[in-house]
């Protein structure tokens, strides 16, 4: 399968509200899809993508954003963060970001506001600053915040078996999440 088919799937066959919704069918549809792709970008055999601004994209969408559908509500949604930060990191360092469009942008992005650190987040403001997009600063800043004031998404607590202070289990009665 080619890096193409991932960035055409995503960008051309989604529509903007598919790509944040849970929607069983299309977790169902991207895992039938590119469960074998994902295996390969997780055990670092699409690296030759890296050589391409748009591919690099992709590998970065199929770690990012596939796991988060293909394994919803499991530890294993967010097990692939770590590497696709690293390529995003790795992205903005050599200019990827300069041929991407607005939404290739925010979506080279995602994996540094799925971060739990606020190092990370620091770094990401400062990248957010070559998009013209505002909203997805503020987004960002959102992120920022919550990272702040509990070190960690309180969201995810529950499936990563984390322990919920008192204080998060009141912020997600007002806030349950993203």
């Amino acid at each position: 399968m080619s890096y193409q088919s991932v960035l055409d799937f995503w960008f051309k066959e989604l529509s903007a509200k598919q790509w944040f919704a849970k929607d069983d069918d299309l977790d169902k549809a991207i895992s039938e899809r590119f469960s074998v792709l994902h295996h390969q970008a997780s055990v670092g055999e699409l690296s030759h993508w890296r050589n391409t601004p748009k591919s690099a994209l992709a590998e970065i969408i199929v770690l990012d954003q596939f796991s988060r559908n293909m394994f919803r509500g499991t530890p294993k949604s967010f097990a692939f963060d770590s590497l696709a930060l690293v390529l995003a990191q790795e992205a903005i360092r050599r200019g990827d970001y300069k041929e991407y469009k607005p939404e290739e942008f925010n979506f080279m992005m995602m994996p540094f506001m799925h971060s739990e650190s606020a190092l990370v987040h620091e770094e990401a403001s400062t990248y957010f600053q070559l998009s013209n997009n505002e909203n997805m600063k503020e987004y960002e800043q959102k992120h920022l915040d919550i990272i702040n004031l509990f070190g960690r998404y309180p969201h995810r607590n529950e499936i990563l078996g984390r322990e919920s202070s008192q204080e998060e289990l009141d912020f997600l009665v007002d806030n349950p999440g993203f």
